[in-house]
Protein backbone atom coordinates (compact mmCIF):
# COMPACT_ATOMS: atom_id res chain seq x y z
CA UNK A 1 0.00 0.00 0.00
CA UNK A 2 1.61 3.32 -1.01
CA UNK A 3 1.52 6.09 1.47
CA UNK A 4 -0.53 9.51 0.17
CA UNK A 5 1.14 11.78 2.61
CA UNK A 6 4.86 11.37 3.12
CA UNK A 7 6.46 13.94 5.78
CA UNK A 8 10.28 14.01 6.48
CA UNK A 9 11.98 16.10 9.03
CA UNK A 10 9.81 18.58 8.69
CA UNK A 11 10.68 21.97 10.94
CA UNK A 12 9.37 25.79 11.30
CA UNK A 13 9.77 28.32 13.55
CA UNK A 14 9.06 31.96 14.47
CA UNK A 15 12.04 33.61 15.63
CA UNK A 16 12.01 32.55 19.16
CA UNK A 17 9.01 29.91 18.35
CA UNK A 18 9.13 26.33 17.32
CA UNK A 19 6.57 25.62 15.85
CA UNK A 20 7.55 22.12 14.39
CA UNK A 21 10.96 20.32 15.39
CA UNK A 22 11.67 17.59 13.06
CA UNK A 23 8.48 15.90 12.50
CA UNK A 24 7.97 12.82 10.79
CA UNK A 25 5.20 11.23 8.96
CA UNK A 26 3.53 8.59 6.65
CA UNK A 27 0.20 7.82 5.59
CA UNK A 28 -1.00 5.00 3.83
CA UNK A 29 -4.07 5.49 0.78
CA UNK A 30 -7.35 4.57 2.35
CA UNK A 31 -6.44 5.40 6.02
CA UNK A 32 -6.97 7.94 8.96
CA UNK A 33 -3.66 8.96 10.36
CA UNK A 34 -4.72 10.95 13.48
CA UNK A 35 -2.60 14.05 14.87
CA UNK A 36 -3.13 14.69 18.11
CA UNK A 37 -1.85 17.68 20.63
CA UNK A 38 -2.84 20.56 22.45
CA UNK A 39 -3.43 23.69 21.24
CA UNK A 40 0.13 25.26 20.19
CA UNK A 41 1.46 21.31 19.22
CA UNK A 42 1.98 22.22 15.98
CA UNK A 43 -0.50 20.51 14.31
CA UNK A 44 -2.00 23.63 12.28
CA UNK A 45 1.30 24.00 11.01
CA UNK A 46 2.26 20.75 9.85
CA UNK A 47 -1.03 21.03 7.65
CA UNK A 48 -0.16 24.48 6.27
CA UNK A 49 2.84 22.90 5.04
CA UNK A 50 1.52 19.74 3.37
CA UNK A 51 -1.52 22.19 1.94
CA UNK A 52 1.63 24.42 0.84
CA UNK A 53 0.05 27.13 2.91
CA UNK A 54 3.32 27.73 4.49
CA UNK A 55 6.97 26.65 3.51
CA UNK A 56 9.37 24.68 6.01
CA UNK A 57 11.94 25.97 6.89
CA UNK A 58 13.58 22.32 6.65
CA UNK A 59 12.46 18.99 5.52
CA UNK A 60 10.60 17.21 2.81
CA UNK A 61 7.27 16.22 2.09
CA UNK A 62 5.21 14.70 -0.42
CA UNK A 63 1.81 14.57 -0.94
CA UNK A 64 0.22 12.04 -3.44
CA UNK A 65 3.26 11.73 -4.68
CA UNK A 66 3.66 15.47 -5.36
CA UNK A 67 6.78 17.42 -3.86
CA UNK A 68 5.03 20.68 -1.86
CA UNK A 69 8.11 22.62 -2.44
CA UNK A 70 8.69 22.47 -5.95
CA UNK A 71 5.22 20.70 -7.22
CA UNK A 72 2.68 22.82 -4.97
CA UNK A 73 0.36 23.18 -8.15
CA UNK A 74 -0.11 19.27 -8.11
CA UNK A 75 -0.67 19.13 -4.42
CA UNK A 76 -3.54 21.43 -4.39
CA UNK A 77 -5.15 19.51 -7.09
CA UNK A 78 -4.86 16.95 -5.40
CA UNK A 79 -6.00 17.33 -2.11
CA UNK A 80 -9.23 19.02 0.44
CA UNK A 81 -8.99 21.03 3.24
CA UNK A 82 -11.44 22.14 5.81
CA UNK A 83 -9.79 24.25 8.80
CA UNK A 84 -10.76 24.55 12.00
CA UNK A 85 -13.39 27.32 11.08
CA UNK A 86 -15.96 26.83 8.44
CA UNK A 87 -14.45 28.90 5.44
CA UNK A 88 -18.01 29.44 3.70
CA UNK A 89 -19.17 33.12 2.39
CA UNK A 90 -21.89 33.28 4.84
CA UNK A 91 -23.76 35.81 2.43
CA UNK A 92 -24.36 33.29 0.15
CA UNK A 93 -26.78 30.40 -0.04
CA UNK A 94 -25.16 26.56 0.77
CA UNK A 95 -26.03 25.86 -2.93
CA UNK A 96 -23.74 28.98 -3.86
CA UNK A 97 -20.91 28.00 -1.93
CA UNK A 98 -20.59 24.68 -3.32
CA UNK A 99 -21.03 25.67 -7.02
CA UNK A 100 -18.68 28.63 -6.54
CA UNK A 101 -16.21 26.20 -5.41
CA UNK A 102 -16.96 23.82 -8.07
CA UNK A 103 -16.29 26.74 -11.03
CA UNK A 104 -12.97 27.77 -8.76
CA UNK A 105 -11.81 24.07 -9.78
CA UNK A 106 -12.91 24.91 -13.35
CA UNK A 107 -15.50 22.15 -13.63
CA UNK A 108 -17.59 23.87 -15.24
CA UNK A 109 -20.99 25.06 -14.84
CA UNK A 110 -23.73 22.37 -14.97
CA UNK A 111 -21.22 19.59 -13.45
CA UNK A 112 -20.72 22.41 -10.64
CA UNK A 113 -24.32 23.00 -9.89
CA UNK A 114 -24.78 18.45 -9.89
CA UNK A 115 -21.82 18.11 -7.76
CA UNK A 116 -23.44 20.88 -5.67
CA UNK A 117 -26.65 18.99 -5.02
CA UNK A 118 -25.49 15.95 -4.75
CA UNK A 119 -23.11 17.23 -1.64
CA UNK A 120 -25.92 18.96 -0.47
CA UNK A 121 -28.06 15.92 -0.02
CA UNK A 122 -25.03 13.79 1.40
CA UNK A 123 -24.51 16.27 3.89
CA UNK A 124 -28.43 16.71 5.16
CA UNK A 125 -28.26 20.34 3.74
CA UNK A 126 -30.61 19.68 0.70
CA UNK A 127 -33.62 21.13 2.81
CA UNK A 128 -31.70 24.53 3.77
CA UNK A 129 -29.67 25.00 0.12
CA UNK A 130 -31.82 27.87 -0.58
CA UNK A 131 -30.97 29.35 2.54
CA UNK A 132 -28.70 32.01 3.09
CA UNK A 133 -25.21 30.39 5.40
CA UNK A 134 -25.48 33.53 7.98
CA UNK A 135 -28.91 31.12 8.93
CA UNK A 136 -27.61 27.91 9.46
CA UNK A 137 -26.28 26.48 12.65
CA UNK A 138 -23.02 25.82 13.38
CA UNK A 139 -23.06 22.26 12.74
CA UNK A 140 -24.46 23.16 9.57
CA UNK A 141 -21.66 25.35 8.60
CA UNK A 142 -19.36 22.57 9.74
CA UNK A 143 -20.93 20.44 7.47
CA UNK A 144 -21.37 22.78 4.71
CA UNK A 145 -16.78 23.42 4.39
CA UNK A 146 -16.77 19.61 4.91
CA UNK A 147 -18.73 19.57 1.82
CA UNK A 148 -16.56 22.27 -0.33
CA UNK A 149 -13.56 20.51 0.70
CA UNK A 150 -15.08 17.18 -1.15
CA UNK A 151 -15.77 19.18 -4.68
CA UNK A 152 -13.34 18.17 -6.68
CA UNK A 153 -13.32 14.30 -4.79
CA UNK A 154 -9.55 14.28 -3.81
CA UNK A 155 -7.77 11.65 -3.06
CA UNK A 156 -6.34 13.26 0.04
CA UNK A 157 -8.36 15.53 2.63
CA UNK A 158 -7.09 17.51 5.72
CA UNK A 159 -9.24 18.10 8.13
CA UNK A 160 -8.05 20.55 11.22
CA UNK A 161 -9.84 20.13 14.03
CA UNK A 162 -13.27 19.57 12.58
CA UNK A 163 -15.55 19.10 15.27
CA UNK A 164 -14.23 21.97 17.66
CA UNK A 165 -17.30 23.89 19.10
CA UNK A 166 -19.53 21.67 17.96
CA UNK A 167 -22.34 19.53 20.10
CA UNK A 168 -22.12 15.83 20.37
CA UNK A 169 -24.95 15.17 18.02
CA UNK A 170 -23.08 16.78 15.24
CA UNK A 171 -19.60 15.30 16.24
CA UNK A 172 -21.08 11.96 15.68
CA UNK A 173 -22.62 12.75 12.52
CA UNK A 174 -19.32 14.50 11.37
CA UNK A 175 -17.87 11.48 12.37
CA UNK A 176 -20.40 9.19 10.22
CA UNK A 177 -19.51 11.26 6.87
CA UNK A 178 -15.12 10.55 7.42
CA UNK A 179 -16.30 7.26 7.97
CA UNK A 180 -18.27 6.89 4.39
CA UNK A 181 -15.14 8.83 2.61
CA UNK A 182 -12.87 6.11 4.04
CA UNK A 183 -15.05 4.03 2.60
CA UNK A 184 -14.65 5.05 -0.96
CA UNK A 185 -10.81 4.94 0.05
CA UNK A 186 -10.53 8.49 0.63
CA UNK A 187 -6.67 8.97 3.01
CA UNK A 188 -7.29 11.39 6.03
CA UNK A 189 -4.82 13.11 7.95
CA UNK A 190 -7.05 14.41 11.04
CA UNK A 191 -6.26 16.81 13.96
CA UNK A 192 -7.55 17.16 16.66
CA UNK A 193 -7.42 17.80 20.71
CA UNK A 194 -10.69 15.63 21.38
CA UNK A 195 -8.97 11.94 22.40
CA UNK A 196 -12.22 10.34 21.67
CA UNK A 197 -12.46 11.34 17.71
CA UNK A 198 -8.82 9.80 17.25
CA UNK A 199 -10.05 6.72 19.19
CA UNK A 200 -13.29 6.14 17.02
CA UNK A 201 -11.75 7.57 13.88
CA UNK A 202 -7.76 6.72 13.41
CA UNK A 203 -5.60 3.77 12.13
CA UNK A 204 -2.96 5.10 13.23
CA UNK A 205 -1.90 8.13 15.66
CA UNK A 206 0.81 10.37 16.00
CA UNK A 207 1.07 12.34 19.56
CA UNK A 208 2.98 15.75 19.38
CA UNK A 209 4.04 18.40 21.35
CA UNK A 210 6.31 21.33 21.04
CA UNK A 211 6.39 20.47 17.54
CA UNK A 212 8.42 17.10 18.05
CA UNK A 213 6.76 13.72 18.07
CA UNK A 214 6.04 12.05 21.67
CA UNK A 215 4.45 9.33 20.89
CA UNK A 216 3.30 6.93 17.66
CA UNK A 217 0.85 4.19 17.65
CA UNK A 218 -2.58 2.20 17.12
CA UNK A 219 -5.00 4.07 19.85
CA UNK A 220 -4.75 0.20 21.43
CA UNK A 221 -0.94 0.35 21.48
CA UNK A 222 -0.26 3.69 22.72
CA UNK A 223 -2.92 2.57 26.02
CA UNK A 224 -0.69 -0.38 26.36
CA UNK A 225 2.09 2.10 27.14
CA UNK A 226 0.65 2.97 30.60
CA UNK A 227 -0.78 -0.51 31.41
CA UNK A 228 -3.52 -2.69 30.46
CA UNK A 229 -6.87 -2.86 32.25
CA UNK A 230 -7.86 -0.49 35.41
CA UNK A 231 -10.21 -1.12 38.74
CA UNK A 232 -12.49 1.56 39.12
CA UNK A 233 -13.99 1.17 42.33
CA UNK A 234 -16.22 3.55 44.11
CA UNK A 235 -17.07 3.11 48.19
CA UNK A 236 -19.82 3.73 50.33
CA UNK A 237 -17.78 5.31 53.38
CA UNK A 238 -14.81 7.74 53.53
CA UNK A 239 -13.22 6.13 56.73
CA UNK A 240 -12.88 3.20 54.10
CA UNK A 241 -10.44 5.08 52.24
CA UNK A 242 -7.16 4.07 53.66
CA UNK A 243 -8.02 0.30 54.12
CA UNK A 244 -9.30 0.25 50.62
CA UNK A 245 -6.28 2.23 49.26
CA UNK A 246 -3.60 -0.73 51.18
CA UNK A 247 -5.96 -3.54 49.34
CA UNK A 248 -5.73 -1.70 45.86
CA UNK A 249 -2.02 -0.57 46.19
CA UNK A 250 -1.43 -4.41 46.30
CA UNK A 251 -2.80 -5.11 42.41
CA UNK A 252 -2.21 -1.63 41.00
CA UNK A 253 0.64 -1.81 38.69
CA UNK A 254 3.89 -0.35 39.35
CA UNK A 255 2.03 1.57 42.46
CA UNK A 256 -0.16 3.78 40.22
CA UNK A 257 -2.87 4.01 42.83
CA UNK A 258 -5.12 6.80 42.17
CA UNK A 259 -7.41 8.32 45.24
CA UNK A 260 -9.70 10.57 45.16
CA UNK A 261 -11.35 11.29 48.34
CA UNK A 262 -14.17 13.54 47.48
CA UNK A 263 -15.88 11.14 44.86
CA UNK A 264 -15.04 8.06 47.50
CA UNK A 265 -12.89 6.56 44.24
CA UNK A 266 -10.00 4.24 43.67
CA UNK A 267 -8.98 3.61 40.25
CA UNK A 268 -5.75 0.88 39.82
CA UNK A 269 -4.24 0.19 36.94
CA UNK A 270 -3.49 -3.80 36.61
CA UNK A 271 -1.76 -6.51 34.75
CA UNK A 272 -4.42 -9.06 34.29
CA UNK A 273 -7.77 -8.11 33.98
CA UNK A 274 -11.10 -9.67 35.18
CA UNK A 275 -9.18 -12.35 37.32
CA UNK A 276 -7.35 -9.56 39.25
CA UNK A 277 -10.79 -7.78 39.72
CA UNK A 278 -12.19 -11.12 41.34
CA UNK A 279 -9.45 -11.04 44.06
CA UNK A 280 -9.33 -7.26 44.61
CA UNK A 281 -13.03 -7.32 45.62
CA UNK A 282 -12.56 -10.49 47.70
CA UNK A 283 -10.10 -9.29 49.66
CA UNK A 284 -12.00 -5.71 49.96
CA UNK A 285 -14.55 -7.78 51.34
CA UNK A 286 -12.23 -9.58 53.67
CA UNK A 287 -10.89 -6.06 54.93
CA UNK A 288 -14.83 -4.40 56.04
CA UNK A 289 -14.67 -2.41 52.70
CA UNK A 290 -18.32 -1.56 51.49
CA UNK A 291 -18.15 -0.85 47.56
CA UNK A 292 -21.04 0.74 46.32
CA UNK A 293 -20.03 0.72 42.95
CA UNK A 294 -17.13 -0.87 40.55
CA UNK A 295 -15.61 -1.07 36.89
CA UNK A 296 -13.19 -2.57 34.88
CA UNK A 297 -11.94 -0.46 31.67
CA UNK A 298 -9.37 0.11 29.51
CA UNK A 299 -7.35 3.47 29.74
CA UNK A 300 -8.11 6.52 27.97
CA UNK A 301 -5.72 8.37 25.65
CA UNK A 302 -6.64 11.39 27.42
CA UNK A 303 -4.46 9.26 30.58
CA UNK A 304 -1.90 8.24 27.72
CA UNK A 305 -1.55 11.72 26.91
CA UNK A 306 -1.16 12.93 30.30
CA UNK A 307 1.12 10.15 31.05
CA UNK A 308 3.61 11.18 28.42
CA UNK A 309 3.13 14.86 28.65
CA UNK A 310 2.24 15.98 32.48
CA UNK A 311 -1.18 18.08 30.56
CA UNK A 312 -3.95 17.11 29.20
CA UNK A 313 -4.56 17.07 25.47
CA UNK A 314 -7.10 19.39 25.54
CA UNK A 315 -5.18 22.23 27.45
CA UNK A 316 -6.00 25.83 26.79
CA UNK A 317 -2.96 27.99 25.12
CA UNK A 318 -2.15 30.93 23.34
CA UNK A 319 -0.17 30.06 20.78
CA UNK A 320 1.38 32.38 18.21
CA UNK A 321 2.78 29.44 15.72
CA UNK A 322 -1.06 27.71 15.53
CA UNK A 323 -2.78 31.54 14.56
CA UNK A 324 0.02 32.39 12.35
CA UNK A 325 -0.87 29.46 10.40
CA UNK A 326 -3.38 30.07 7.53
CA UNK A 327 -5.77 27.08 7.07
CA UNK A 328 -8.53 27.26 5.65
CA UNK A 329 -7.68 30.45 4.05
CA UNK A 330 -7.52 28.66 0.53
CA UNK A 331 -8.94 24.75 -0.16
CA UNK A 332 -6.54 23.68 -2.69
CA UNK A 333 -7.51 22.78 -6.38
CA UNK A 334 -6.23 24.20 -9.51
CA UNK A 335 -5.48 28.23 -9.41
Amino acid sequence: MQNMIEASGLAKRYKEVVALDGLDLAVPEGTVLGLLGPNGAGKTTAVSILATLLEPDEGTARVAGADVRTQPEEVRKRIGLSGQYAAVDEHLTGFENLEMIGRLYHLGRGPSRTRARELLDRFDLAAAADRPVKTYSGGMRRRLDLAGALVAEPPVLFLDEPTTGLDPRSRTELWGVIRELLARGTTVLLTTQYLEEADHLADDIVVIDRGREIAHGTSDRLKSTIGGDRIEVTITRSDDLARASEVLARFAVAGQLQVDPAERRLVAPIADGAPVLTQALRELDAAGVVVSDVGLRRPTLDEVFLALTGHTAERAEASTDEEKAPVGAQRGGRQ
